[in-house]
């Protein structure tokens, strides 16, 4: 017959059989259809800091980055990528050879495990993970190892033990997310050193993706693992504007690791986006060297955030684990008397008017996910006080 061909195989990549359409899309089609409160997919309702946004509007307005700007980042960002690392971390990098901006920190994930792994190359990486991780790894043709976080006392923790007997001589790299999402969870100094110490042993490269660093509350503090010792050499960052600044439609992320690596990285981010987010590099410039003063208001505005939507949910009848980073909520939807997150999620629009994410996308054991939600927080107070409102409404007796 015209047209067809003569293999049987499907069109799809079958290291991609097993992904179909994100969650995110379906839940935020399912929100716009149903005009709920969308507090499902994690983007801020409101533009970042009006200097950052005229920023960009001067670039384009100056002819600077309308063009191919150069492949690594232009230089007035990737100089103060090194000057925040630097200033916030103690963290020296040469901004010529080891930085290299990306088009956020998802082409980065996917640039860096690509990069450097060969297929049968296992990946470990902490369970529940962000969903591109588990694309990235298939793409590169690695098998995924996951190390499952589990709830204690409130929230989520690492088993080290676990992680250690996890790896084998096949392990190739070490995928971290600190602060993580979704659960909230921020490593400790003894977790971070324990990661460190292993892979120093068995000569594990890591990625750590550490977009959050900025969004840490309470006691918890956000210390990069490149700063642990021995690290430095097998570790490549990954960082983002695009949460610590509130313009996630710019796509403007980093990559910063020791010359090798980041060569590494930058041979296959060549062939992916090439270059992106011209004028926008400019504006994420100047945002990086804004004063201490914004990030801390930022903090203290997503802590109220949090505590709001929390008591909402407690109140509701939601086991709330309280998240010590990011701008995401995970509860436990069992003292409702429900199991089943993806069936609660589908029917959440039409009970209460407002979509969360099934946390069971993010794990390999869909069962382990099945009963836990997510709750984005990073919204205006009214729609996070509407949506606790209409929550507590549906299921408070």
């Amino acid at each position: 017959m015209a047209g067809m061909t003569s293999s049987a195989r499907p069109p799809l990549n079958r290291r991609f059989a097993e992904f179909g359409t994100t969650i995110f899309a379906e839940m935020s089609a399912l929100a716009a259809r149903t005009g709920s409160i969308n507090l499902g997919q994690g983007f801020p309702d409101t533009d970042g800091p009006d200097e950052v946004r005229e920023a960009a509007v001067r670039a384009l307005r100056e002819g600077r980055g309308n063009q191919y700007p150069p492949g690594p980042g232009v230089p007035e960002l990737r100089t103060a990528i090194a000057a925040h690392q630097e200033r916030r971390y103690g963290l020296v990098h040469d901004p010529d050879t080891e930085v290299l901006v990306t088009a956020g920190a998802t082409e980065a994930i996917a640039a860096a495990l690509l990069a450097l792994l060969e297929p049968g190359d296992e990946v470990i990486a902490f369970e529940p993970y962000y969903d591109s991780y588990a694309a990235s790894i298939a793409m590169a043709g690695g098998t995924r190892v996951p190390v499952t976080l589990r709830p204690h006392e409130g929230g989520f923790r690492l088993d080290l033990d676990e992680l250690r007997a996890a790896v084998t001589d096949r392990t190739r790299l070490l995928l971290v997310n600190t602060p993580h999402n979704p659960t909230g969870a921020v490593l400790t100094r003894e977790e971070l050193s324990a990661i460190a110490a292993l892979a120093v042993e068995r000569d594990l490269l890591v990625v750590t993706d550490e977009v959050y660093e900025h969004l840490v509350f309470d006691d918890a503090e956000h210390l990069p693992l490149a700063t642990f010792p021995g690290m430095r050499e097998r570790t490549v960052t990954i960082g983002s504007a695009g949460k610590t600044f509130s313009f996630t439609g710019w796509k403007v992320g980093w990559v910063t690791a020791t010359p090798e690596l980041v060569g590494a990285v930058r041979a296959v981010k060549q062939f992916l986006t090439y270059v992106a987010s011209g004028p926008f590099q400019y504006a994420v410039a100047e945002a990086l060297a804004l004063p201490d003063s914004y990030f801390a208001a930022l903090r203290a505005d997503l802590l109220a955030k949090r505590d709001l939507l929390a008591a909402g949910l407690a109140e509701a009848g939601f086991e709330v684990f309280r998240p010590a980073g990011t701008y995401f909520i995970t509860t436990d939807i069992r003292p409702l008397g429900e199991k089943d997150g993806f069936a609660f999620c589908r029917a959440l629009p039409e009970r209460a008017g407002v979509v969360a994410i099934p946390n069971a996308v993010f794990y390999d054991d869909r069962e382990t996910g099945a009963p836990f939600v997510r709750f984005a927080f990073c919204k205006r107070t009214e729609v996070l006080t509407a949506a606790a409102e209409r929550l507590r409404a549906a299921f408070a007796h």
